[in-house]
């Protein structure tokens, strides 16, 4: 298959490869956001941050912010419903050299929404514009991106708070709109709806529209650029456990065969980010944290129930290298 994929378009930013990662709560933290650009991610954003916690000093915030020169171009993403804080928030992220402000107005997890944070927004359109342009009037010099959802309610088709907050944000000078494609009551469940993200970009053909939703394989990236014209894909699970997803898309799109990596492949690529949490860490946290990294790499792995079995019980850097030394000896793995 070949595909041409144009750059995709932040402001004044411009990024070469149009399928970039998510931001993914647990999993696009430095290390990852690393990983994922050795293997072809050409643009990443953080995990989502509260915007008061921006404001306090502490190891959290300290982990959450941390970036390398490697680590760039990247957004910032926070969530919150005061205008004033998210703008403070947003100044810090700018100042600390985040080349992109991400607004999630997106999260459909029950404990966010019931704080009237996140996926909350998309019931609230004019509280949403108010933080918008108190963000884009505190920060006018980063590309400002939103994440959106179609709906609050899954019954809601005419979708009205989204076309009122997409128009509003565009008025307000933002610079591209991400859409999963589903209602915050949904949450992931149910299939997203790609025919509403044709819509979109219908409706803003010269708008940067980045979709989102059921991009769960390459060729699901590239079908989803087919049927619906967005301008690019931000990639979540399909991405978990598998930072080799972007050169697997370019490789479908260039016409090439898509490859998976071989057991040694694997192996080399998680020891290199084990080797990166414990920078980021310390030897103790990186071993918890990389508990859950190894159950999502092993599912590329021939025997995956054993695999997540065995990083469930890991407990020291000892036991995950035990692990590697049992499972990862190999050469080859089945085409995933």
């Amino acid at each position: 298959m070949n595909a041409a994929l144009s750059p995709l378009r932040l402001g004044p930013l411009t990024i070469d490869f149009p399928v970039v990662l998510a931001a993914l709560a647990g999993y696009s933290d430095l290390p990852y956001r690393t990983i994922c650009r050795e293997l072809g991610a050409p643009f990443a954003t953080t995990e989502v941050m509260l915007d008061k916690f921006l404001l306090q000093e502490g190891k959290l915030r300290r982990h959450l912010l941390r970036s390398d020169a490697g680590d760039h171009p990247v957004g910032g993403q926070i969530m919150g419903a005061d205008p004033a804080i998210m703008a403070r928030a947003a100044v810090i992220l700018r100042d600390l050299g985040f080349d992109a402000i991400d607004l999630n107005f997106a999260c459909p997890v029950k404990k966010v929404v019931s704080r009237k944070r996140g996926g909350h927004m998309m019931a609230d359109p004019e509280g949403t514009l108010e933080v918008i342009r108190a963000v884009r009037d505190a920060v006018p010099d980063r590309p400002l991106m939103i994440k959106l959802r179609k709906s609050f309610a899954l019954g809601d088709e005419a979708c009205e708070a989204f076309w009122t907050i997409s128009r509003g944000a565009w008025a307000a000078g933002a610079d591209a709109i991400c859409v999963h494609a589903r209602a915050v009551g949904q949450m992931y469940k149910g299939q997203a709806d790609w025919a509403f993200l044709r819509r979109v970009k219908e409706a803003f053909p010269d708008r940067t529209i980045i979709g989102s939703g059921d991009v769960r394989t390459p060729a699901d990236a590239l079908r989803m650029f087919g049927e619906t014209g967005v301008d690019g894909i931000a990639a979540a699970r399909g991405a978990i456990g598998n930072p080799w997803f972007f050169r697997q898309v370019g490789d479908l799109a260039s016409g090439r065969e898509m490859t998976a990596p071989t057991l040694a492949e694997q192996r080399a690529v998680m020891e290199r980010h084990f080797a990166l949490a414990v920078e980021l860490y310390g030897e103790q946290k990186a071993t918890f944290v990389m508990r859950h990294f190894g159950i999502s790499y092993g599912r590329m792995h021939p025997h995956a129930k054993r695999i997540r079995m065995a990083f469930v019980a890991v407990r020291s850097a000892a036991e995950w290298r035990a692990v590697l030394d049992e499972h990862y000896a190999g050469e080859t793995v089945p085409a995933v």
